[in-house]
């Protein structure tokens, strides 16, 4: 596979990593802040954590190793340490090492969802996968370092009509040339931005745009599918940190007739949030690969969510929130120490329309189950 082909998109190689390592060093001051945003104001853990990241950050030479030395073995765990009650995956069987995958995600937070896969993949002994962020995140020169050391894809949004297409193609060409040449993994949204309502439904045109970018190869649609070994991830979160102002985002989106310009460090903020908040408990589940005799991408995307739907983990919190608004007691046996007085004066301040949709997003899940079981 030819990499130099990518270069504008692709993760960090040879002499790019490497360039970027400089960078990244001439900005220490940047990753002191970014350390202290996780731990706080204590002095000591600050000064203990970047020392670690300093002492480790000039070994590395690929991103793999980045992710083993910095993000899964530093960043992530203390995360889960200062943020979760606990946290759990399922399903890793599933993957064969010698593989490439295209881990096809629900989406909840915006730099989590994809570092916890990482995170679980080195924890069962799995090659690492690389990661699709849209450039919106991209607000300076350090952070696209950081993302693209790690393994990040530039996914490039702000462009025309015309110049989207083209660039879409190139993406997915690249997806499909590193996970069926290289074996090497990638992780992919099911569907541009996160589910804010909690419902879980990959855009079909993610699938047509890979099959569109192999057009003119002999291939057929079902026979790119199955190479591309897809592989549905749910991951669950008992609380989300952004809920509240995710309900405020598409609550005015709506009243804007769909329009909603965000503001400058908006998703800076929410990246924060969602790092450093409480989560409580978090479940990562892997499916099976997506196999069979496909014709459309709908179907495909059909078969997406019902892994993801089936295989999310319903918490307290969705299951409460379910049976309040649907004035059901489908799960009172299992919130029996669930203090839902507790769970429902979080959006006590809210205007009932945003505390509806809040609610909803975390019902929405088990909507979406209790569909698929029906089925």
């Amino acid at each position: 596979m030819d990499f130099s082909k990518y270069s504008n998109i692709a993760p960090y190689r040879g002499k790019d990593f490497q360039d970027a390592i400089k960078r990244v060093l001439d900005k220490r001051e940047y990753l002191g802040a970014f350390v202290s945003m996780l731990v706080g104001n204590d002095l000591e853990a600050v000064y203990s954590y970047l020392g670690s990241i300093l002492d480790n950050i000039g070994k590395v030479s690929s991103y793999p190793e980045f992710q083993k030395r910095i993000t899964a073995g530093i960043f992530v765990p203390t995360i889960i340490g200062r943020t979760m009650e606990s946290f759990s995956d399922s399903g890793y069987d599933s993957i064969d090492s010698e593989k490439g995958y295209l881990f096809l995600s629900n989406h909840r937070d915006i730099i989590l969802d994809c570092a916890l896969l990482d995170y679980t993949l080195l924890t069962h002994n799995k090659p690492l996968c690389e990661m699709a962020f849209g450039d919106n995140l991209m607000m300076n020169q350090f952070i696209e370092d950081l993302f693209r050391l790690n393994g990040g894809i530039i996914v490039r949004r702000a462009l025309g009509m015309k110049e989207k297409y083209l660039s879409t193609i190139e993406l997915s060409s690249y997806f499909v040339d590193v996970i069926t040449e290289e074996n090497i993994s990638v992780w992919l949204a099911q569907r541009p931005g996160r589910a804010k309502d909690g419902v879980d439904e990959t855009q079909p045109s993610i699938i047509k745009m890979l099959y569109l970018s192999q057009k003119g190869k002999g291939e057929s649609f079902s026979e790119l599918i199955n190479r591309m070994n897809i592989l549905p991830i749910s991951i669950s979160y008992e609380y989300d940190p952004n809920d509240i102002n995710k309900g405020r985002e598409e609550v005015l989106r709506s009243q804007h007739h769909g329009e909603y310009e965000k503001k400058r460090y908006e998703d800076l903020i929410s990246m924060t949030r969602g790092l450093k908040a409480r989560k409580g408990r978090v479940h990562l589940a892997v499916g099976t690969p997506v196999k069979g005799d496909f014709s459309t991408p709908e179907e495909v995307a059909r078969e997406v969510d019902r892994q993801i739907h089936l295989n999310y983990k319903l918490w307290d919190t969705n299951m409460f929130a379910y049976d309040y608004l649907e004035k059901s007691d489908r799960f009172a046996s299992e919130l029996s120490d669930f203090d839902g007085d507790e769970f429902l004066s979080r959006f006590a301040h809210l205007s009932p329309v945003v505390r509806d949709f809040v609610l909803n997003s975390y019902a929405n899940p088990v909507r979406s189950r209790l569909m698929e079981e029906e089925a």
